[in-house]
């Protein structure tokens, strides 16, 4: 597909999208956050469509995308693929319009997002889980169109989702008291960004766009770098709402020319900045929601004194993985260490390691060690938490001065996915 498929007039066609949802999606706040203005000395402002009816920008594009199509289309059934986002702006739409769909969804997607989907939808539609990755449930949703002979809702590579994604871009102008110099846009299959890229070349084209992706699933930046849409053979589920294999080769059309630099994120960053949000202002955002925000510092000489947007994508997180991103949120900042030590078998080997080898800060806060009865020293698996980056170098030296030390496994990503 190409770019002249989204139509004649891409801000017209946004402009009807726009007229579409006006009594189905909240017009978000555009917000100014005083905390990251004041780091950076620049004016940061957050487009939160984390408020959004269902808590995420997708609605925009799932709602507009159904009520451009026939009635024939929509009785035909309708079939989709998302991690969680673009499933509850389908299922949502499903139950205001009174159609059936069904949903597939990857089998790890959070509970708290499989729960919203069948809230939204309730007897409209029906969810199915199969796979490990988005890409793998998009497969069987396909399949299952074919053999039911039902309409396929795409979650970005599609233009009438791209024009109801980019009525966000319409809403950032709209709002914003001046100029927008930079513009911080989550990146998963590309959706969103190639809908505000098409706003924003024509309405604000000095505006410097920039995509942020997960490090860990960068489709967009390999698809730049080779010049067209590539399959990566493997990403990380983590951040899920931008875990995609491989963008669309529409949204790709539509950004590869706009996109001033692409951004991206490692998830540690991203579980930094997730509790960052809340911890300072009392907001709450899924792993993809905070990638906007997360590359800021990288670009903290070029935003000073600049208008910066960060649009906050989602909040569909669920709190059973808190510690899991408290976890990468300590790692990441250096604060957290796992070690392999040898603990002699004999009385107050521990009280001689806690008392003589860990700092006044240090806190040990994961502990395995299994006594072997025929060996003098047993290995213990130890977390430790620093306060500070620079206690790190004692505790080291300390281990090995009194033979504790055996390994350091923070840099062993096979061990470390058995401990998180």
């Amino acid at each position: 597909m190409m770019k002249e498929e989204i139509g004649s007039s891409v801000l017209e066609n946004v402009y009807k999208a726009e007229e579409r949802l006006k009594n189905v999606v909240v017009k978000t706040p555009l917000a100014l956050n005083n905390n990251l203005s004041a780091v950076y000395d620049a004016n940061i402002s957050f487009k939160r469509e984390d408020l959004q009816r269902v808590r995420s920008y997708k609605i925009r594009g799932a709602y507009n995308k159904m009520a451009t199509m026939s009635q024939e289309d929509l009785g035909r059934g309708l079939v989709c693929a998302s991690a969680g986002n673009h499933a509850q702006g389908v299922a949502f739409a499903c139950q205001t319009m009174k159609v059936r769909g069904t949903i597939f969804m990857p089998l790890p997607t959070p509970g708290q997002k499989l729960e919203q989907v069948k809230m939204f939808g309730g007897s409209y539609i029906d969810v199915v889980l199969h796979g490990d990755t988005f890409d793998e449930a998009k497969d069987a949703a396909m399949r299952f169109c074919n053999e039911n002979d039902g309409i396929f809702i795409h979650p970005f590579d599609d233009p009438a989702i791209i024009e109801g994604q980019a009525t966000v871009g319409l809403e950032i102008l709209e709002q914003s008291k001046e100029p927008v110099d930079y513009l911080f846009v989550p990146i998963g299959g590309g959706g969103l960004a190639a809908g505000v890229c098409s706003v924003f070349q024509e309405l604000s084209p000095q505006t410097k766009i920039i995509g942020v992706e997960p490090s860990a699933a960068a489709s967009m930046k390999k698809a730049l770098e080779k010049g067209r849409p590539v399959l990566l053979e493997k990403i990380s589920r983590f951040v899920d709402g931008a875990a995609v294999q491989q963008v669309g080769n529409l949204t790709f059309e539509l950004c590869k020319d706009v996109l001033y630099d692409m951004a991206t994120v490692d998830e540690g960053l991203v579980c930094e900045t997730i509790l960052s949000l809340y911890n300072k202002d009392a907001i709450v955002v899924e792993p993809a929601g905070a990638l906007s925000v997360a590359a800021l510092e990288r670009y903290k000489d070029e935003i000073k004194g600049k208008n910066v947007v960060c649009v906050i994508s989602g909040s569909n997180n669920d709190i059973t993985r808190m510690e899991e991103i408290k976890e990468k949120a300590l790692l990441h900042a250096g604060l957290k260490h796992y070690f392999l030590v040898r603990f002699p078998q004999r009385p107050g080997a521990l009280k001689t390691f806690v008392i003589d080898v860990l700092g006044p800060d240090d806190d040990i806060t994961f502990f395995e060690y299994t006594q072997k009865n025929s060996k003098e020293k047993g290995i213990a698996v130890v977390g430790i938490a620093l306060r500070h980056n620079e206690d790190f170098t004692p505790l080291i030296h300390n281990m090995k001065k009194y033979d504790f030390f055996v390994n350091y496994l923070n840099n062993d990503p096979s061990l470390m996915n058995l401990l998180i």
